[in-house]
C-alpha cells in the first residue's frame, strides 16, 4: 500500500529568527573581506615588516583559539548565546575603528595591528562558538543543514564580490581608512541579532551529586571527553587540524608572496579571490545535494581528498600567470573547504545534545584552529629561511595528507544525518539507528573510487 507522502518542510527563508541571524551574519561577512586584505597589506606595503613578523600577524589572530577556546565553551553553556555575539560584534568595531584613527595621528605601528588581531581573535572565540551553539536551538533539527547551506552561502557570496570590491576601496581611499567599512558592518550585525525575538532562556548550570555546580575545569574536561572519546568527532577533528596545521604553513605568507614575488596589486590579488571564490559559492549551494547523493560521510572524505592541490598551483603559478592559476587554486580550495565544512559541522551540531553545544564547539575549534598558529610560526619561519615559493611546496606536499584520519574511520559510514542523543554522550550513528550504508567494505586501498575514498572543513 502507497505511503502518503512527506509534507515538505517551509524554507528557512520564511523563518523570521533566521532571516535576521542571516542578515547579520552575511553583512558582516562582507564587511570582513575588506579587513582581511587590507590588515596584511598595511604591514606588507605601509609598515614593510619582514616574513617572519607579517606571519605573526595571523599566530596572534588564531592564538585566542589554543589560550580560551575551553574555558569560551563553558561558558557559552552557562549564558544566553545571543547577548555573548552582539557584545562580540560590538567589541570588534571599537576594536578595528582603532587602525583608521592609529593611521590619522600618524602612530600605527605593527604592534598595534598585532594587538586588534588578538583582540578580535578572542571576540571571535566567543562569536563563533556562541554562533554553532545558537543556530540549533533557532532551527528545527532537520533545518540545521539548510541552515548552514545558506549561512555559507551568504559566505561565498562575499568572498566571491567582496574581495573585488576590497582591492577597488583600497586603491581608492587606502587600506587603514577601508576598515571602516568593516568595523560599521560589525555593528549592523549586532543591530540584526539584537532584532531576534525567541526566549531564550539561561541554561542551567551542571550540578553533582550533592547538587553544588561543577566547576570550569570538570566542565572543560567534560568537553574534551565528549569530542576525544567518540571516534567520528575524533577522526573529524584530526582531518580538520592537520589540514589547518599544513595549510597554514603556505597561507600565512601567501599574500607576501604574490605582492613582493609575484608584483601582484591589492586590485588584481582583489579579483582573483572574487573569481576564485565562485568555488565556495557553488560549494554551497551543492553540498546539502552532494551530502544526500553520496552519503555525508563519503562526501566528507571525498572534499578533504582535494586539500592538497590548490597549495600546488600557487606554487607552480609564474607571475604572467598569477591572476588565472592563483583563482583556479582559490575555487578549488573554496569548493572543497565549503562543501567539507557544511557536512561536517552540520553532523556535529546533529548528534550533539543541547547541553553540550557549545563545549563540544569549543572543544573542535581548540584542537583544529589550535593548530593554525604553529602553522603561521613554521611558514613564517620557513618563508624567511628557504624562501617564500619553497615554503608552499612544503605546505602542498603536507597538505596532501589530512584526509587519512576520516578515510579509515567509520566517518566514511555515516549516509544520513543522526537524531542527537538526550545524554552526555554524542549520538552515535549505528548506536542510536541513523541510517547507515550497512554493507561491510575494507578501507579503500589506493585502487578505490573516487566515490569510495570522497571525503567528503577550518574557521
Amino acid at each position: 500500500m502507497a505511503t502518503a507522502a512527506k509534507p515538505a518542510r517551509p524554507s528557512l527563508w520564511r523563518h523570521r529568527n533566521f532571516v535576521k541571524l542571516w542578515t547579520g551574519e552575511t553583512i558582516s561577512q562582507f564587511g570582513t573581506q575588506v579587513s582581511q586584505l587590507a590588515i596584511p597589506l598595511i604591514a606588507a606595503l605601509i609598515l614593510e615588516v619582514p616574513a617572519f613578523e607579517f606571519a605573526l600577524l595571523g599566530v596572534l589572530e588564531f592564538l585566542p583559539f589554543v589560550l580560551i577556546s575551553l574555558p569560551a565553551g563553558v561558558w557559552v553553556d552557562r549564558l544566553r548565546r545571543r547577548p555573548i555575539l552582539i557584545v562580540g560584534d560590538i567589541g570588534r568595531a571599537i576594536s578595528l575603528i582603532s587602525i583608521p584613527i592609529a593611521v590619522y595621528f600618524d602612530a600605527l605601528t605593527i604592534w598595534q595591528l598585532y594587538i586588534v588581531g588578538f583582540v578580535n581573535g578572542c571576540l571571535t572565540v566567543f562569536f563563533d562558538v556562541a554562533y554553532q551553539a545558537y543556530l540549533p536551538s533557532l532551527v528545527e533539527r532537520d533545518d540545521i543543514l539548510e541552515g548552514n547551506s545558506k549561512l555559507e552561502i551568504s559566505r561565498s557570496t562575499a568572498q566571491i564580490t567582496g574581495p573585488g570590491v576590497a582591492g577597488f576601496l583600497i586603491g581608492l581611499i587606502t587600506a587603514p581608512f577601508a576598515i571602516i567599512l568593516d568595523s560599521l558592518s560589525f555593528l549592523g550585525s549586532a543591530l540584526f541579532i539584537f532584532a531576534i525575538r525567541k526566549d531564550e532562556p539561561t541554561p542551567e548550570r551542571s550540578k553533582t551529586a550533592e547538587g553544588k555546580n561543577v566547576g570550569m575545569r570538570t566542565e572543560i574536561a567534560d568537553g574534551l571527553r565528549y569530542v576525544l572519546g567518540n571516534r567520528f568527532l575524533r577522526a573529524i577533528a584530526a582531518c580538520t587540524a592537520s589540514s589547518n596545521l599544513f595549510g597554514q604553513i603556505g597561507f600565512a605568507i601567501i599574500l607576501l608572496y604574490a605582492v613582493r614575488e609575484l608584483g601582484m596589486t591589492a586590485e588584481v590579488i582583489g579579483v582573483a579571490f572574487s573569481i576564485g571564490s565562485v568555488g565556495a559559492l557553488l560549494g554551497a549551494l551543492t553540498a546539502n545535494r552532494i551530502g544526500k547523493r553520496f552519503g555525508v560521510g563519503r562526501t566528507i572524505v571525498a572534499s578533504a581528498v582535494f586539500f592538497g592541490i590548490p597549495m600546488f598551483l600557487f606554487a607552480l603559478m609564474p607571475p604572467e600567470l598569477a591572476l588565472p592559476i592563483g583563482a583556479t587554486g582559490i575555487f578549488i580550495a573554496g569548493f572543497t573547504g565549503v562543501v567539507y565544512n557544511i557536512n561536517q559541522v552540520s553532523f556535529r551540531q546533529a548528534i550533539t545534545p543541547e547541553r553540550m553545544q557549545g563545549r563540544m564547539n569549543a572543544t573542535m575549534r581548540f584542537v583544529v584552529w589550535g593548530t593554525i598558529p604553529a602553522g603561521a610560526i613554521i611558514g613564517g619561519f620557513l618563508g624567511g629561511f628557504i624562501g617564500l615559493r619553497e615554503t608552499l611546496w612544503v605546505s602542498a606536499f603536507l597538505s596532501t595528507t589530512p584526509f587519512l584520519p576520516v578515510l579509515f574511520s567509520p566517518v566514511r559510514t555515516i549516509r544520513e544525518m543522526p537524531a542527537p542523543d538526550s545524554g552526555d554522550q554524542p549520538a552515535e550513528p549505528g548506536i542510536v539507528g541513523a541510517a547507515l550504508d550497512e554493507t561491510p567494505r575494507p578501507a579503500p586501498g589506493p585502487k578505490a573510487t573516487l566515490e569510495d575514498d570522497l571525503e567528503a572543513d577550518r574557521a
